[in-house]
């Protein structure tokens, strides 16, 4: 009986630490972009407060801008596009004016 129990322990201990890596796994992939906005309207331009850059790096495989507008919407765009540095030039610019 005590072989049984300690089999059925040993059994339930690594199910709850595969329950513990997955949902850990799953989590990394949360503040990831997926994919790219290529256009947006003069008025979201105008609503955007700040920017993050996604790096390659750890979960995160596509390289992104995140911008964040004034309703805390989020949305990801390519770096390499030229309204994205434009938008990230001017908010650069405000951050200077303002410190």
């Amino acid at each position: 009986r005590q072989d049984l129990a300690m089999k059925f322990s040993v059994l339930f201990f690594c199910l709850l630490l595969a329950c513990l890596y997955l949902s850990m796994a799953q989590g990394s992939y949360e503040n990831c972009c997926l994919k790219y906005v290529h256009r947006v309207s003069k008025t979201v331009k105008k609503n955007i407060i700040e920017y993050r850059r996604q790096k390659t790096d750890g979960g995160c495989n596509l390289p992104a801008i995140v911008f964040k507008m004034r309703n805390r919407k989020l949305f990801c765009a390519n770096p390499n596009e030229k309204w994205v540095e434009d938008v990230i030039n001017k908010i650069d610019r405000k951050i200077k004016r303002v410190r």
